[in-house]
């Protein structure tokens, strides 16, 4: 049977799936695959695998087709056939299987290996990863550079850089392989993820590789992101004298100098060298007038963002609801909250939903200039366009409020929560220190402890003390001491302040005999107690102070 026309291989694919479709890893019947055993190439097998869903029936296929019976044209997989069942096995995160077939086929390679590392570096396995990389030296007698740059890229990826540098100190040092310019791209990208610039421009020196057009912008990035202006440009100049012409700044390169340049304030720098860009043919793209537009938000220069956003829509691209928020940003920094409210409803005229980001910074902005009426008409638009907050954003009106003297309205969204979202221990430590600070609210207290509890989280020693502190303010000392208790049965010690209002209540009605009592049991139960002199300091002058007041009614 061979294989004609494009819609020849297409019949045949689907006929290859739809005998698929029967069969089971436990019942393997494949006499009814014979048939197509004339018909079998590479791309077939290749075409058969990638259109079909289910990763066991593709494997099942791959391995009939392994040895076919009969097998006119002798045929065999090619490393391209091997290579599209690993990468179906891995993007179902089958990775155990494919480890086997990589090893029922004969295939544990350098190449193949390293994307057995990379796909357990993405599901954070890098224990995994590591040993497979033991393995691939043991196999390859070391010479495994692909599987190398596995790992480094999985250790970048997970912050781990550290370890990437003494991995790839040792591949410099055993000399086994020659690093490449992924090699060296990774380490620096690596270094200057965590701010090791100077450590990242050692390695860019002592590449013994030309560098790429990557290796350059991760360089520019990582100067950019350290405010090293100077730096960065210094690297564009040797790009643009790089003999060949093959690492010409591009695109990403402007950009990432122009984003530097705005965040240090210096937009007449960034202006420069968005015409130097144009002069070099290198387009601007959204990223770019973006990053712009921010710039000149960020100094409240708004009139200038709207007229770069004219600009950037000029020359055919299309804003986006980054740079929408870019002006949100600016018109609240400069006090603007309600033209930012205005603006919502622009950026809807133009086709552009306002996303859970943009709400936020015009609820922060009001915020800022303590409106919580206006920032809680914010979260109301937000629900009608079923968009949910975010808890950063609760916590700041739970804030703003509390800070205000707003307690009720407080209570009120932690037990039931308007805008869908659900308070964290935040939320409610807020709230229930405020109610503790200005006393009296002993029962609102209470409530919420229990929430918050219900909700699974457990009290800290700010809750605990504040507790005592405003059930001593109440002049209930029995609950005080019975908080005290609960708190230093589970390791706590009560802070000072709340410790200095407890002691004095308890001196005030006449318990004074109880405050050593307390403090002994918190100094056996918590072990060592620091500021361990603050807390006799205190209790020796309200017991002085009792004293006194006792003698001066007796006389």
């Amino acid at each position: 049977m061979a294989i004609g026309p494009p819609q020849h291989l297409h019949s045949l694919i689907r006929s290859i799936t739809s005998i698929l479709q029967t069969l089971t890893p436990q019942n393997p019947n494949f006499s009814p695959l014979n048939q197509f055993s004339h018909a079998l190439t590479p791309n077939l097998v290749i075409q058969v695998i990638k259109s079909h869903p289910n990763p066991h029936q593709s494997l099942l296929f791959f391995n009939w087709a392994s040895n076919p019976n009969p097998n006119p044209r002798n045929y065999s997989h090619t490393p391209n056939c091997h290579s599209t069942m690993l990468d179906l096995l891995i993007s179902h995160k089958m990775l155990s299987t494919a480890a086997n077939f990589l090893e029922s086929t004969n295939n544990l390679r350098d190449f193949m290996i390293s994307r057995l590392i990379r796909a357990h570096g993405e599901m954070g396995q890098i224990r995994v990863a590591i040993q497979w990389l033991d393995q691939a030296k043991r196999i390859e007698l070391g010479r495994c550079l692909c599987c190398y740059n596995a790992v480094l890229e999985v250790l970048v990826r997970g912050f781990r850089v550290r370890l990437a540098r003494v991995l790839f100190d040792q591949i410099v040092e055993e000399g086994l392989v020659k690093p490449d310019v992924l090699t060296y791209t990774l380490m620096i990208k690596g270094l200057c993820k965590v701010g090791l610039v100077e450590d990242a421009m050692k390695v860019f020196d002592e590449m013994t590789c030309r560098p790429s057009l990557v290796t350059y912008n991760v360089v520019v990035d990582g100067l950019c992101k350290k405010g090293l202006m100077e730096s960065a440009r210094e690297v564009l100049g040797k790009m643009v004298e790089e003999e060949g012409g093959d690492c010409l700044p591009d695109t990403v390169t402007f950009t990432t100098l122009i984003d530097g340049y705005c965040k240090r304030g210096e937009l007449e720098e960034a202006r420069k060298c968005m015409g130097e860009m144009v002069k070099r043919n290198c387009e601007p793209n959204v990223v770019t007038y973006n990053a712009l537009i921010n710039g000149f938000c960020l100094v409240g220069r708004i009139d200038e963002a709207k007229r770069t956003m004219e600009k950037m829509r000029l020359s055919g691209l299309r804003e986006n609801v980054a740079t929408h928020r870019s002006l949100l940003q600016g018109m609240c920094i400069v006090g603007r909250p309600d033209d930012a409210a205005k603006h919502l409803k622009v950026m809807m005229s133009v086709g552009i939903k306002p996303d859970v980001k943009a709400y936020g910074v015009v609820f922060n902005g009001y915020c800022k200039i303590r409106r919580p009426d206006r920032a809680m008409e914010i979260l109301d638009e937000m629900r009608v366009r079923d968009i949910v907050p975010s808890v950063s954003s609760l916590n700041a009106l739970i804030t703003l409020l509390c800070d205000l003297r707003e307690l009720d309205k407080a209570i009120v969204i932690l037990k039931e929560t308007p805008w869908g979202c659900s308070p964290n221990f935040l939320s409610y430590n807020t709230v229930i220190c405020s109610l503790c600070r200005v006393g009296g609210r002993t029962r609102d207290v209470e409530e919420l402890v229990l929430g918050l509890i219900r909700r699974g989280y457990l009290l800290d020693t700010t809750i605990y003390s504040l507790m005592v502190e405003g059930y001593s303010k109440d002049g209930d000392v029995e609950m005080a001491m019975g908080v005290l208790r609960t708190m230093i049965g589970k390791g706590f010690i009560i802070q000072l302040q709340s410790f200095s209002v407890f002691v004095k209540e308890l001196c005030s009605k006449g318990r004074a005999s109880e405050v050593n009592e307390a403090f002994e049991e918190m100094c056996r139960s918590c072990g060592h107690v620091t500021n361990l002199e603050f807390y006799k300091r205190i209790i020796d002058e309200h017991l002085k102070n009792e004293t006194a007041v006792v003698g001066s009614q007796i006389g």
